[in-house]
């Protein structure tokens, strides 16, 4: 006698590695962070001509207080935007895409100014765009836009 058995086709969950899993909540903190520590260092550039050493003919060649005000801008936004990551916004990971890409490029522009914290800070934001990417709608933490919560 041979037994039937239904078969069911479901398909398996994708496969993530540990770095994309965890990596929406670490790229929400580096957002925070940089943000920030952007914002601090626009305040000095503003306060303080003399924070940094001026560069000859550069071709993004700013004042020292244009680069203040373009840090505390983009840092406010890019912490706001770090702070709605973790609270597992739909908005954010969006948001966070293109502030971490003008991130880069400022950060790029600013080379001269402060080379070591600028290939650093490209390498930040190049890991927060992967992980935002990357993460998949079901890993995301349980918020109010995000994954399912039980309301018991």
């Amino acid at each position: 006698m041979v037994q039937h058995t239904a078969r069911t086709t479901a398909t398996p969950p994708p496969r993530h590695t540990a770095w994309a899993t965890g990596g929406t909540a670490f790229a929400g903190v580096l957002m925070l962070v940089s943000g920030i520590l952007g914002v601090l260092n626009g305040i000095a550039g503003i306060a303080m001509n003399d924070v940094y050493a001026r560069v000859g003919n550069y071709v993004y060649g700013f004042s020292l207080t244009a680069w203040g005000w373009i840090h505390v801008i983009i840092g406010a936004l890019v912490a706001v935007t770090g702070w709605g990551v973790l609270q597992g916004r739909d908005w954010a990971r969006g948001v966070g895409v293109g502030l971490a890409a003008l991130y880069m490029v400022e950060y790029f522009m600013f080379l001269p100014y402060a080379p070591v914290w600028s290939v650093i800070a490209i390498a930040i934001g190049a890991f927060v765009i992967w992980s935002l990417v990357t993460a998949g709608r079901a890993e995301r933490p349980p918020g109010p836009s995000g994954g399912v919560r039980d309301t018991l």
